[in-house]
């Protein structure tokens, strides 16, 4: 891949990434209740998510679908109203992806809901959609293989968003090691059920 194309994509697809939206804020949030380690798992559904609409994106299926939206819509409302029903029992300190007070006897979310959250996050967002269609051909050389430049980038953008999500979910991990201090558990909470229900309605309506 050209090396000149390169070195403004790095950058490009960074400050994109690290930009405040949907999935960094639910890392954000998995981080504050869950912990970085366990929101891995929401992170490899987001980051597969990803990797599906870059690839879509790139051979033209997106570009489809903007043009009929309301393929959209059932993955939109579902994908939302399930976030937004987490978000409210998370504020009610209820559900698996709460803050408990006696966490022996708490039942965590399981690794295939998690991926399946961060999955969902990604495929769903529209404009995630419009974001690779508008910005990913600049970046792919006519001239040579598609493949092998696909991967490249793919890569590159999978990595560059992974470090975002671990950034965020570290940074929720340290807000919540401030107010646990203290045990504001109520409070974290409801900060992250707040956040939690912003991002499902973020979803339905975005």
């Amino acid at each position: 891949m050209n090396l000149v194309l390169l070195s403004a994509f790095v950058p490009t697809f960074f400050f994109v990434s690290i930009t405040p939206g949907m999935c960094m804020t639910l890392a954000m949030t998995l981080g504050m209740t869950i912990g970085v380690k366990r929101a891995l798992w929401m992170m490899l559904g987001e980051l597969v998510g990803v990797a599906t609409v870059a690839i879509l994106s790139a051979i033209g299926v997106a570009a489809l679908l903007l043009n009929y939206p309301s393929v959209f819509v059932v993955l939109k409302y579902i994908g939302g109203a399930y976030l937004a029903f987490v978000g409210i029992q998370m504020w009610l300190s209820k559900g698996k992806m709460a803050i408990k007070m006696d966490d022996a006897n708490s039942k965590q979310a399981s690794r295939i809901d998690l991926i399946s959250q961060g999955f969902i996050t990604a495929i769903a967002n529209p404009k995630g959609w419009a974001f690779f269609v508008a910005l990913l051909p600049p970046f792919l050389d006519a001239t040579r293989p598609l493949a092998s430049q696909l991967s490249v980038l793919i890569a590159i953008i999978l990595v560059l968003e992974l470090v975002c999500l671990l950034i965020y979910a570290t940074g929720g991990r340290t807000l919540k090691a401030l107010l646990m201090q203290s045990g504001n558990v109520r409070l974290m909470n409801r900060i992250a059920g707040s956040l939690m229900i912003g991002v499902g309605l973020w979803l339905a309506v975005g």
